[in-house]
Protein backbone atom coordinates (compact mmCIF):
# COMPACT_ATOMS: atom_id res chain seq x y z
CA UNK A 1 0.00 0.00 0.00
CA UNK A 2 2.86 2.22 0.86
CA UNK A 3 4.76 1.79 -2.29
CA UNK A 4 1.50 2.37 -4.54
CA UNK A 5 0.87 5.70 -2.60
CA UNK A 6 4.51 6.55 -3.76
CA UNK A 7 4.14 6.04 -7.01
CA UNK A 8 1.24 7.65 -7.04
CA UNK A 9 2.50 10.53 -5.25
CA UNK A 10 5.73 10.94 -7.67
CA UNK A 11 3.38 10.62 -10.77
CA UNK A 12 1.11 13.56 -9.10
CA UNK A 13 3.82 16.06 -7.98
CA UNK A 14 6.97 14.91 -9.44
CA UNK A 15 9.22 13.74 -6.18
CA UNK A 16 9.18 11.70 -3.92
CA UNK A 17 7.13 12.13 -0.28
CA UNK A 18 8.96 12.54 3.07
CA UNK A 19 7.39 11.19 5.41
CA UNK A 20 4.31 9.18 5.86
CA UNK A 21 1.04 9.67 8.47
CA UNK A 22 -0.99 7.26 9.86
CA UNK A 23 -4.74 7.69 12.08
CA UNK A 24 -6.78 5.16 12.51
CA UNK A 25 -10.63 4.92 12.44
CA UNK A 26 -12.29 3.78 15.31
CA UNK A 27 -14.66 1.58 16.65
CA UNK A 28 -16.79 2.32 20.19
CA UNK A 29 -17.91 -0.88 22.22
CA UNK A 30 -20.06 1.12 23.95
CA UNK A 31 -20.94 4.78 25.61
CA UNK A 32 -22.27 6.23 23.00
CA UNK A 33 -23.06 9.99 22.73
CA UNK A 34 -21.98 10.72 26.46
CA UNK A 35 -18.48 11.32 25.78
CA UNK A 36 -19.31 15.64 24.90
CA UNK A 37 -21.78 14.87 28.55
CA UNK A 38 -18.06 14.77 30.05
CA UNK A 39 -18.57 10.45 30.37
CA UNK A 40 -16.34 7.75 29.78
CA UNK A 41 -16.68 5.98 26.96
CA UNK A 42 -14.94 2.36 25.68
CA UNK A 43 -13.44 2.31 21.99
CA UNK A 44 -10.80 0.38 20.10
CA UNK A 45 -9.11 1.34 17.32
CA UNK A 46 -9.34 -0.59 13.77
CA UNK A 47 -6.98 -1.94 11.45
CA UNK A 48 -8.53 0.73 8.62
CA UNK A 49 -7.10 4.13 8.60
CA UNK A 50 -6.22 7.28 6.80
CA UNK A 51 -2.83 7.43 5.27
CA UNK A 52 -1.18 10.51 3.82
CA UNK A 53 2.23 10.93 1.87
CA UNK A 54 3.78 14.41 2.81
CA UNK A 55 6.25 16.51 1.11
CA UNK A 56 7.14 19.64 3.02
CA UNK A 57 7.67 22.49 0.38
CA UNK A 58 9.25 25.74 -0.15
CA UNK A 59 5.76 27.66 -0.90
CA UNK A 60 3.34 28.38 1.47
CA UNK A 61 0.63 26.38 -0.47
CA UNK A 62 -1.20 23.52 1.05
CA UNK A 63 -1.82 20.44 -1.90
CA UNK A 64 -4.36 18.21 -1.49
CA UNK A 65 -4.86 15.32 -3.50
CA UNK A 66 -6.96 11.76 -2.60
CA UNK A 67 -6.23 8.59 -4.16
CA UNK A 68 -9.87 8.19 -4.71
CA UNK A 69 -10.78 9.99 -7.93
CA UNK A 70 -14.06 11.05 -6.30
CA UNK A 71 -12.71 13.48 -3.86
CA UNK A 72 -11.16 16.36 -5.42
CA UNK A 73 -7.79 17.84 -5.20
CA UNK A 74 -7.80 21.17 -3.59
CA UNK A 75 -5.26 23.77 -2.79
CA UNK A 76 -4.98 26.70 -0.64
CA UNK A 77 -1.85 29.50 0.65
CA UNK A 78 -1.57 28.22 4.09
CA UNK A 79 -1.88 31.68 5.48
CA UNK A 80 -5.53 31.88 4.47
CA UNK A 81 -6.70 28.53 5.87
CA UNK A 82 -10.56 28.99 5.15
CA UNK A 83 -13.09 26.58 6.69
CA UNK A 84 -16.26 25.64 4.84
CA UNK A 85 -19.42 24.43 7.25
CA UNK A 86 -22.18 24.65 4.97
CA UNK A 87 -21.20 22.15 2.04
CA UNK A 88 -18.45 19.97 4.46
CA UNK A 89 -15.73 18.85 1.12
CA UNK A 90 -13.86 15.96 2.75
CA UNK A 91 -10.27 18.77 2.43
CA UNK A 92 -12.20 20.75 4.97
CA UNK A 93 -11.39 18.09 7.76
CA UNK A 94 -7.67 18.41 6.65
CA UNK A 95 -8.18 22.15 6.80
CA UNK A 96 -9.25 21.57 10.91
CA UNK A 97 -6.49 19.63 11.74
CA UNK A 98 -4.14 22.34 9.78
CA UNK A 99 -4.82 25.22 11.42
CA UNK A 100 -5.77 23.81 15.04
CA UNK A 101 -1.47 22.84 14.76
CA UNK A 102 -0.98 26.49 13.53
CA UNK A 103 -3.34 28.01 16.15
CA UNK A 104 -1.64 26.11 18.91
CA UNK A 105 1.76 27.40 18.14
CA UNK A 106 1.05 30.85 16.75
CA UNK A 107 3.02 29.80 13.29
CA UNK A 108 3.28 32.98 11.33
CA UNK A 109 4.77 31.14 7.95
CA UNK A 110 3.76 27.80 8.44
CA UNK A 111 5.56 25.52 5.93
CA UNK A 112 3.60 24.42 2.85
CA UNK A 113 2.92 20.83 1.84
CA UNK A 114 2.09 18.76 -1.23
CA UNK A 115 0.11 15.62 0.67
CA UNK A 116 -1.64 12.41 -1.32
CA UNK A 117 -4.17 10.83 1.22
CA UNK A 118 -5.53 7.09 0.91
CA UNK A 119 -8.17 6.29 3.19
CA UNK A 120 -9.63 2.75 4.32
CA UNK A 121 -11.84 3.62 6.60
CA UNK A 122 -15.73 3.56 5.17
CA UNK A 123 -17.07 7.21 4.73
CA UNK A 124 -19.97 8.13 6.76
CA UNK A 125 -20.03 5.03 8.34
CA UNK A 126 -19.61 5.97 12.26
CA UNK A 127 -16.25 4.76 12.01
CA UNK A 128 -14.50 7.85 12.22
CA UNK A 129 -13.40 8.47 8.90
CA UNK A 130 -13.29 12.24 9.37
CA UNK A 131 -12.10 12.23 12.61
CA UNK A 132 -9.01 10.51 11.71
CA UNK A 133 -8.45 12.68 8.69
CA UNK A 134 -8.78 15.74 11.13
CA UNK A 135 -5.88 13.68 13.62
CA UNK A 136 -4.03 13.03 10.57
CA UNK A 137 -3.83 15.99 9.14
CA UNK A 138 -2.87 17.81 12.69
CA UNK A 139 0.12 15.07 12.91
CA UNK A 140 1.35 16.18 9.10
CA UNK A 141 1.39 19.64 10.08
CA UNK A 142 2.81 19.17 13.04
CA UNK A 143 5.96 17.03 11.49
CA UNK A 144 6.41 19.14 8.58
CA UNK A 145 6.87 23.00 11.15
CA UNK A 146 9.29 20.48 13.21
CA UNK A 147 6.97 20.87 16.36
CA UNK A 148 6.49 18.02 19.06
CA UNK A 149 3.17 17.51 21.16
CA UNK A 150 1.90 14.43 23.32
CA UNK A 151 -0.68 12.34 22.39
CA UNK A 152 -3.23 13.90 24.90
CA UNK A 153 -2.19 17.34 23.38
CA UNK A 154 -2.63 16.63 20.34
CA UNK A 155 -5.98 14.56 21.06
CA UNK A 156 -6.88 17.65 22.86
CA UNK A 157 -6.25 20.25 20.12
CA UNK A 158 -7.86 18.14 16.80
CA UNK A 159 -10.47 17.75 19.15
CA UNK A 160 -11.07 21.74 19.12
CA UNK A 161 -10.37 21.73 16.06
CA UNK A 162 -12.82 19.44 14.61
CA UNK A 163 -15.22 21.96 15.64
CA UNK A 164 -13.89 24.18 12.98
CA UNK A 165 -16.71 22.27 10.80
CA UNK A 166 -19.34 22.88 13.41
CA UNK A 167 -19.49 19.51 14.83
CA UNK A 168 -20.42 19.68 18.83
CA UNK A 169 -18.25 16.67 19.62
CA UNK A 170 -16.67 15.34 22.65
CA UNK A 171 -13.47 13.98 22.24
CA UNK A 172 -14.04 10.33 21.92
CA UNK A 173 -12.86 9.43 18.43
CA UNK A 174 -9.75 11.77 18.01
CA UNK A 175 -8.98 10.88 22.30
CA UNK A 176 -8.92 6.90 21.00
CA UNK A 177 -6.93 7.82 17.40
CA UNK A 178 -4.05 8.99 19.17
CA UNK A 179 -3.98 6.92 22.50
CA UNK A 180 -5.01 3.44 20.67
CA UNK A 181 -2.52 0.52 21.61
CA UNK A 182 -2.87 -2.53 19.73
CA UNK A 183 -4.47 -5.65 21.20
CA UNK A 184 -6.41 -3.52 23.98
CA UNK A 185 -9.68 -1.28 23.99
CA UNK A 186 -9.40 1.61 26.12
CA UNK A 187 -11.74 3.39 28.74
CA UNK A 188 -11.26 6.89 27.75
CA UNK A 189 -11.94 9.50 31.19
CA UNK A 190 -12.30 13.69 30.22
CA UNK A 191 -11.33 16.39 32.11
CA UNK A 192 -8.16 15.42 32.53
CA UNK A 193 -8.05 13.22 29.39
CA UNK A 194 -6.45 9.77 29.83
CA UNK A 195 -7.06 6.35 28.65
CA UNK A 196 -6.74 3.31 30.44
CA UNK A 197 -6.46 -0.49 28.94
CA UNK A 198 -9.22 -2.74 28.90
CA UNK A 199 -8.38 -6.37 28.27
CA UNK A 200 -11.42 -7.90 26.12
CA UNK A 201 -12.16 -11.27 26.89
CA UNK A 202 -11.16 -14.43 24.71
CA UNK A 203 -13.44 -16.44 23.13
CA UNK A 204 -15.15 -13.72 21.11
CA UNK A 205 -14.56 -11.30 18.20
CA UNK A 206 -15.88 -7.80 17.42
CA UNK A 207 -17.44 -7.63 14.05
CA UNK A 208 -18.13 -4.53 12.16
CA UNK A 209 -21.13 -4.42 9.64
CA UNK A 210 -22.45 -1.46 7.87
CA UNK A 211 -25.75 -0.44 7.18
CA UNK A 212 -24.74 1.48 3.90
CA UNK A 213 -26.99 4.19 5.29
CA UNK A 214 -24.44 7.05 4.96
CA UNK A 215 -24.60 9.82 7.84
CA UNK A 216 -22.41 12.82 7.90
CA UNK A 217 -22.28 14.28 11.33
CA UNK A 218 -21.41 17.55 10.15
CA UNK A 219 -24.16 17.73 7.58
CA UNK A 220 -27.19 16.93 10.28
CA UNK A 221 -28.42 18.76 12.39
CA UNK A 222 -29.59 16.22 14.46
CA UNK A 223 -26.34 15.25 15.94
CA UNK A 224 -26.17 18.98 17.47
CA UNK A 225 -29.90 19.01 18.55
CA UNK A 226 -29.04 16.29 20.92
CA UNK A 227 -25.41 18.16 22.52
CA UNK A 228 -28.19 21.04 23.06
CA UNK A 229 -30.86 18.94 24.59
CA UNK A 230 -28.20 17.72 26.89
CA UNK A 231 -27.09 20.89 27.61
CA UNK A 232 -31.09 22.42 28.32
CA UNK A 233 -31.49 18.97 30.46
CA UNK A 234 -27.98 20.17 32.63
CA UNK A 235 -29.55 23.45 33.13
CA UNK A 236 -33.28 22.66 34.54
CA UNK A 237 -31.80 19.83 36.46
CA UNK A 238 -28.99 21.93 38.21
CA UNK A 239 -32.01 24.33 38.90
CA UNK A 240 -34.04 22.46 40.83
CA UNK A 241 -31.25 21.48 43.00
CA UNK A 242 -30.77 24.96 43.61
CA UNK A 243 -27.10 24.73 41.85
CA UNK A 244 -25.54 27.71 39.96
CA UNK A 245 -27.33 26.30 36.33
CA UNK A 246 -25.52 29.07 34.19
CA UNK A 247 -21.96 27.83 34.85
CA UNK A 248 -23.52 23.99 34.24
CA UNK A 249 -22.82 22.58 30.87
CA UNK A 250 -22.76 18.86 30.88
CA UNK A 251 -24.53 15.99 32.69
CA UNK A 252 -21.53 15.13 34.02
CA UNK A 253 -21.23 18.37 35.96
CA UNK A 254 -24.73 18.01 37.63
CA UNK A 255 -23.90 14.06 39.28
CA UNK A 256 -20.42 15.96 40.69
CA UNK A 257 -21.62 18.74 41.86
CA UNK A 258 -24.17 16.62 43.56
CA UNK A 259 -21.96 14.25 44.72
CA UNK A 260 -24.32 11.48 43.93
CA UNK A 261 -24.09 7.61 41.67
CA UNK A 262 -25.47 7.70 38.63
CA UNK A 263 -28.20 5.56 39.59
CA UNK A 264 -28.96 8.43 41.91
CA UNK A 265 -28.42 10.91 38.61
CA UNK A 266 -31.75 8.58 37.00
CA UNK A 267 -34.13 8.89 40.01
CA UNK A 268 -33.78 12.46 39.97
CA UNK A 269 -34.63 12.75 36.32
CA UNK A 270 -37.77 11.17 37.08
CA UNK A 271 -38.31 13.19 39.69
CA UNK A 272 -37.39 16.94 38.24
CA UNK A 273 -37.96 16.19 34.13
CA UNK A 274 -40.85 15.08 32.61
CA UNK A 275 -41.33 12.79 29.49
CA UNK A 276 -43.47 15.31 27.17
CA UNK A 277 -41.36 17.26 24.89
CA UNK A 278 -40.38 21.03 26.25
CA UNK A 279 -41.41 24.13 24.08
CA UNK A 280 -38.68 26.90 24.32
CA UNK A 281 -41.29 28.71 26.28
CA UNK A 282 -41.37 25.76 28.98
CA UNK A 283 -37.44 26.24 29.10
CA UNK A 284 -37.55 29.92 29.67
CA UNK A 285 -40.20 29.26 32.69
CA UNK A 286 -38.13 26.73 34.47
CA UNK A 287 -34.92 28.80 34.45
CA UNK A 288 -36.76 31.86 34.67
CA UNK A 289 -35.55 33.73 31.93
CA UNK A 290 -36.50 35.29 28.78
CA UNK A 291 -37.05 33.82 24.95
CA UNK A 292 -34.07 36.32 24.16
CA UNK A 293 -31.60 35.03 26.60
CA UNK A 294 -32.33 31.63 25.86
CA UNK A 295 -31.47 32.32 22.23
CA UNK A 296 -28.98 34.50 22.62
CA UNK A 297 -26.95 32.87 25.90
CA UNK A 298 -27.68 29.20 25.71
CA UNK A 299 -28.90 27.93 22.00
CA UNK A 300 -26.17 27.61 19.80
CA UNK A 301 -26.32 29.45 16.39
CA UNK A 302 -27.32 26.79 14.48
CA UNK A 303 -30.30 25.87 16.94
CA UNK A 304 -32.11 29.17 16.48
CA UNK A 305 -35.76 27.43 15.02
CA UNK A 306 -35.84 24.46 16.91
CA UNK A 307 -38.66 24.34 19.17
CA UNK A 308 -39.46 21.46 21.00
CA UNK A 309 -36.75 19.37 23.36
CA UNK A 310 -37.06 15.66 24.84
CA UNK A 311 -34.81 16.15 27.98
CA UNK A 312 -35.94 13.74 29.66
CA UNK A 313 -35.33 11.09 27.51
CA UNK A 314 -31.57 11.93 26.76
CA UNK A 315 -30.78 12.88 29.86
CA UNK A 316 -32.02 9.12 31.25
CA UNK A 317 -29.89 7.75 27.98
CA UNK A 318 -26.92 9.47 29.28
CA UNK A 319 -26.54 8.51 32.97
CA UNK A 320 -28.11 5.07 32.07
CA UNK A 321 -25.21 4.68 29.07
CA UNK A 322 -22.56 6.18 31.82
CA UNK A 323 -23.42 3.55 33.80
CA UNK A 324 -23.10 0.83 31.25
CA UNK A 325 -19.46 1.59 30.32
CA UNK A 326 -18.37 1.35 33.58
CA UNK A 327 -19.94 -1.98 34.33
CA UNK A 328 -18.04 -3.26 30.88
CA UNK A 329 -14.75 -1.92 32.17
CA UNK A 330 -15.47 -4.15 35.59
CA UNK A 331 -16.61 -7.68 33.65
CA UNK A 332 -13.59 -7.04 31.53
CA UNK A 333 -11.40 -6.87 34.42
CA UNK A 334 -12.72 -9.16 36.72
CA UNK A 335 -13.24 -12.04 33.81
CA UNK A 336 -16.22 -13.95 34.99
CA UNK A 337 -17.11 -17.20 33.79
CA UNK A 338 -20.49 -15.80 32.04
CA UNK A 339 -18.54 -12.41 30.89
CA UNK A 340 -19.60 -12.60 27.69
CA UNK A 341 -22.61 -13.32 28.28
CA UNK A 342 -22.89 -10.12 30.74
CA UNK A 343 -21.08 -8.15 27.99
CA UNK A 344 -23.29 -8.78 25.49
CA UNK A 345 -26.31 -7.69 27.37
CA UNK A 346 -25.18 -4.71 27.66
CA UNK A 347 -24.53 -4.08 24.21
CA UNK A 348 -28.40 -4.97 23.74
CA UNK A 349 -29.29 -2.52 26.59
CA UNK A 350 -26.92 0.56 25.25
CA UNK A 351 -28.58 -0.46 21.38
CA UNK A 352 -32.24 0.10 23.18
CA UNK A 353 -31.71 3.03 25.01
CA UNK A 354 -30.09 4.22 21.67
CA UNK A 355 -33.35 3.59 19.85
CA UNK A 356 -36.10 4.85 22.19
CA UNK A 357 -33.99 7.14 24.60
CA UNK A 358 -31.58 9.18 22.14
CA UNK A 359 -33.79 8.38 18.96
CA UNK A 360 -30.39 7.70 17.29
CA UNK A 361 -31.32 4.69 15.42
CA UNK A 362 -32.59 3.90 11.99
CA UNK A 363 -34.93 1.30 10.74
CA UNK A 364 -31.68 -0.25 9.25
CA UNK A 365 -29.96 -0.15 12.09
CA UNK A 366 -32.66 -2.27 13.97
CA UNK A 367 -32.86 -4.31 11.13
CA UNK A 368 -28.88 -5.16 10.80
CA UNK A 369 -28.91 -5.57 15.10
CA UNK A 370 -31.57 -8.05 15.14
CA UNK A 371 -30.12 -9.91 12.07
CA UNK A 372 -26.87 -10.46 13.67
CA UNK A 373 -28.21 -11.42 16.94
CA UNK A 374 -30.60 -13.94 15.48
CA UNK A 375 -27.60 -15.50 13.99
CA UNK A 376 -25.30 -15.83 17.00
CA UNK A 377 -24.13 -12.58 18.17
CA UNK A 378 -23.89 -12.31 22.06
CA UNK A 379 -25.11 -8.70 21.74
CA UNK A 380 -25.11 -6.05 19.07
CA UNK A 381 -25.51 -2.89 18.97
CA UNK A 382 -25.36 0.69 16.83
CA UNK A 383 -21.98 2.06 16.91
CA UNK A 384 -20.90 5.93 16.27
CA UNK A 385 -23.47 8.73 16.15
CA UNK A 386 -25.81 6.27 14.31
CA UNK A 387 -28.96 7.23 12.07
CA UNK A 388 -27.04 5.73 9.87
CA UNK A 389 -23.46 3.84 9.16
CA UNK A 390 -22.43 0.37 11.38
CA UNK A 391 -23.43 -2.25 14.00
CA UNK A 392 -21.01 -3.72 16.65
CA UNK A 393 -21.78 -7.68 17.26
CA UNK A 394 -19.78 -9.74 19.85
CA UNK A 395 -19.37 -13.17 18.23
CA UNK A 396 -18.12 -16.31 19.55
CA UNK A 397 -14.95 -17.08 17.46
CA UNK A 398 -16.08 -20.12 17.09
CA UNK A 399 -18.78 -19.57 15.30
CA UNK A 400 -17.54 -16.48 13.40
CA UNK A 401 -17.52 -17.63 9.59
CA UNK A 402 -20.98 -18.85 9.95
CA UNK A 403 -22.11 -15.74 11.21
CA UNK A 404 -20.66 -13.74 8.64
CA UNK A 405 -22.15 -15.85 5.67
CA UNK A 406 -25.13 -15.88 6.87
CA UNK A 407 -25.42 -12.15 7.78
CA UNK A 408 -23.86 -11.47 4.32
CA UNK A 409 -27.26 -13.55 2.81
CA UNK A 410 -29.60 -11.91 5.41
CA UNK A 411 -28.68 -8.47 5.34
CA UNK A 412 -26.11 -7.47 1.60
CA UNK A 413 -27.17 -10.06 -0.66
CA UNK A 414 -31.19 -8.98 -0.76
CA UNK A 415 -30.19 -5.75 -1.73
CA UNK A 416 -28.29 -5.27 -5.55
CA UNK A 417 -27.15 -1.34 -3.51
CA UNK A 418 -25.58 -3.27 -0.80
CA UNK A 419 -24.26 -6.21 -2.63
CA UNK A 420 -22.05 -4.06 -4.39
CA UNK A 421 -20.31 -2.52 -1.34
CA UNK A 422 -20.27 -5.99 0.67
CA UNK A 423 -16.74 -6.74 0.56
CA UNK A 424 -15.85 -3.32 3.01
CA UNK A 425 -19.55 -3.48 4.66
CA UNK A 426 -18.43 -6.60 7.06
CA UNK A 427 -15.44 -7.68 8.58
CA UNK A 428 -14.05 -9.00 11.77
CA UNK A 429 -11.67 -6.02 13.62
CA UNK A 430 -9.22 -5.98 16.52
CA UNK A 431 -8.02 -3.48 18.55
CA UNK A 432 -5.03 -1.69 16.48
CA UNK A 433 -2.87 0.44 17.49
CA UNK A 434 -2.74 4.93 17.61
CA UNK A 435 -1.87 7.56 14.99
CA UNK A 436 1.85 7.57 13.92
CA UNK A 437 4.33 9.22 11.62
CA UNK A 438 7.04 7.28 9.83
CA UNK A 439 9.88 8.22 7.16
CA UNK A 440 10.90 5.97 4.78
CA UNK A 441 14.71 4.26 6.17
Amino acid sequence: RLQKLKEMFMSKFGSAPKFYARAPGRVNLIGEHIDYCGYAVLPMAIEQDILIAVEPVQTQVVQLANINSSYLDFSTSVNNIQINKTKPQWHNYFLCGLKGIQEHFGLNNPTGMNCLLDGTIPPSSGLSSSSALVCCAGLVTLRANGKTLSKVELAEICTKSERYIGTEGGGMDQSISFLAEEGTAKLIEFSPLRATDVRLPSGATFVIANSCVEMNKAATSHYNIRVMECRLATKLLSKSKGLEWRKMLRLHDVQSKLGVSLEEMLTIVEEVLHPEPYSAEEICKCLGISLEELHSQILSQNMQDVSTFKLYQRAKHVYSEAARVLEFQKICSEAPANALQLLGELMKQSHISCREMYECSCPELDRLVDICLQFGAIGSRLTGAGWGGCTVSMVPTDKLNTFLKNVKKAYYQMDGQRLAVENNSLFATKPGRGALVFVEA
